[in-house]
């Protein structure tokens, strides 16, 4: 057109366009990276909107990653047994696999540890790469804790046993990985969940289960002092009380030691990992950006 002429952009607008070609460059980026999805299962009393800072941290570290809180078993739901909740995340969990061709990763805070570690014993066609295990009672609980009193207001520690070990007991989520050092033999015997998973207690299955365990290609075990309801906070790294309530770190425990799960394994292949942070109460463990820093973010590639 006569006379028209082109006006050349202004300041404002080529930081736009830069701004504009930065966010497609990361997502790009992002894409061609092919960060796996990662999969939450959430702890005793706890609901998926409680993990909406964890999923942030994570997409904000591993851009466009398909990050999956598992909403069931919310908040007094959580008390229902080990197994039956297991059945239930895995039905909810397994599809997410599916569609993942190089694999997933677990985040499994608290009772959702051990719920995990229950999906990755009885699913063969797992896909778990890494799975990390936050703040879960992994050895099993035994404390006088606020949680301990707000559920069972007339027990404490010392004869919690003399419910949960029992078939009623056995129906509390609690009372499935309730470890009394001092009632071993009524543990082994009587626990449906934890018992079993350890291998502590005569299990058919339990050399099946061990492989499919072992399909994972990192375990991250998150803990740490000042936990306040893990009993011991150690539980949380596979240590736990003897008959004197000392602590027997990981390295020395039976478990361990006749590799009945895999655990020796996975040290032996330079696949376990211990993070412990000092100062982080039990509820904090999913919101706090040392712990996501320190012990989370590089495992989620």
């Amino acid at each position: 057109m006569k006379g028209a002429h082109s006006t050349p952009p202004t300041r404002s607008m080529s930081r736009g366009s830069g701004l504009l070609w930065g966010v497609i460059g990361v997502c790009l980026w992002a894409a061609a990276v092919g960060f796996k999805p990662v999969i939450i299962v959430h702890g005793l009393f706890d609901s998926s909107g409680d993990f909406l800072t964890l999923s942030r941290f994570i997409n904000e570290s591993h851009p466009g990653t398909n990050v999956s809180v598992i909403d069931l078993f919310d908040r007094s739901s959580s008390l229902q047994p080990m197994w039956k909740q297991v059945e239930g995340f895995k039905a909810a969990i397994y599809p997410i696999m599916q569609n993942a061709e190089d694999g997933v990763h677990f985040i499994c805070y608290s009772q959702g540890g051990l719920i995990c570690r229950g999906i990755l014993a009885t699913l063969p066609g797992h896909n778990v790469h890494t799975f990390i295990s936050l703040s879960s009672p992994q050895a099993g609980q035994y404390g006088d804790t606020d949680y301990l009193k707000y559920l069972f207001p007339q027990f404490m520690k010392s004869n919690l046993f003399h419910l949960c070990y029992t078939s009623v007991g056995q129906r509390i989520s609690i009372c499935n990985y309730w470890n009394d050092p001092h009632h071993r033999d009524m543990y082994v015997n009587s626990s449906d969940y934890l018992a079993l998973l350890n291998g502590e207690r005569e299990n058919p299955k339990s050399a099946e289960w061990k492989t499919n365990f072992l399909k994972i290609k990192k375990l991250v075990l998150v803990g740490g002092p000042d936990d306040g309801v893990i009993t011991p906070w150690q539980s949380s790294q596979f240590g736990f009380y003897d008959d004197n309530e000392t602590v027997v770190e990981i390295q020395h425990q039976e478990v361990f030691l006749r590799d009945s799960f895999g655990l020796k394994t996975l040290g032996a292949r330079g696949d376990l990992v211990i993070c412990s942070v000092a100062g982080v109460p039990h509820v904090w463990w999913h919101s706090n950006e040392t712990v996501y820093q320190t012990c989370i973010d590089k495992w989620l590639q």
